[in-house]
């Protein structure tokens, strides 16, 4: 399935568009290919868009007296974005970066708000795509608070158990709250040496 199909599947899934509308919706969208290492964007920097992925992961962070905190990953089917800099036109607190080459379908700010106020469906999806972040968010902070490091890494393989061996152990152990030397035995525990 091309990167757009899965795009319009994804929408879909969200609030069906008639034909008229997916064109609309579309018409201003454009694909990007990201290298391993490239910035979505950078902490510090306004965020214009919304990101499908068709291919590839990204890593949100944020930095703080040298140190790196990972706080999320995404990966291929997904929408990427450092939202609050979306949502508030304000400076993004986090970074976005590939963590291996990735294809991207770009929904730019200023096209996605004229599509809301030209049809009806549009605030549906915008509405859909906040609430979709706004879980994500609850999930991550009720795990961080209530799951044991073992059961937030099982919980991320199950999202993509090939790109979770990929990532390294210092973005990972950042992003379970652990040690590295901890994130060696958990991953022992699921067969990875």
């Amino acid at each position: 399935m091309d990167h757009f199909s899965a795009l319009k599947q994804a929408i879909a899934a969200i609030a069906p568009l008639s034909a008229e509308e997916w064109n609309a919706f579309s018409e201003a969208l454009t694909t990007r290919r990201f290298p391993k290492g490239e910035y979505l964007c950078r902490e510090g920097q306004v965020e214009h868009y919304i990101y499908f992925l068709g291919k590839g992961a990204t890593r949100h962070y944020f930095q703080r007296e040298g140190r790196e905190f990972t706080v999320d990953f995404h990966f291929e089917g997904e929408f990427v974005t450092a939202y609050y800099s979306f949502l508030t036109r304000k400076p993004s607190p986090v970074s976005a970066t590939a963590i291996e080459d990735t294809e991207a379908i770009l929904i730019p700010h200023q096209q996605l708000h004229e599509f809301y106020d030209r049809h009806h469906m549009g605030e549906r999806i915008g509405r859909r795509i906040a609430e979709y972040q706004y879980i994500r968010r609850l999930e991550r902070e009720m795990a961080l608070l209530s799951l044991t490091a073992e059961e937030r890494y099982a919980a991320l393989v199950m999202r993509n158990p090939a790109l979770v061996q990929q990532i390294s152990v210092k973005h990972l152990s950042s992003y379970l709250g652990i040690q590295p030397e901890s994130l060696s035995r958990i991953r022992k525990q699921f067969g990875k040496p």
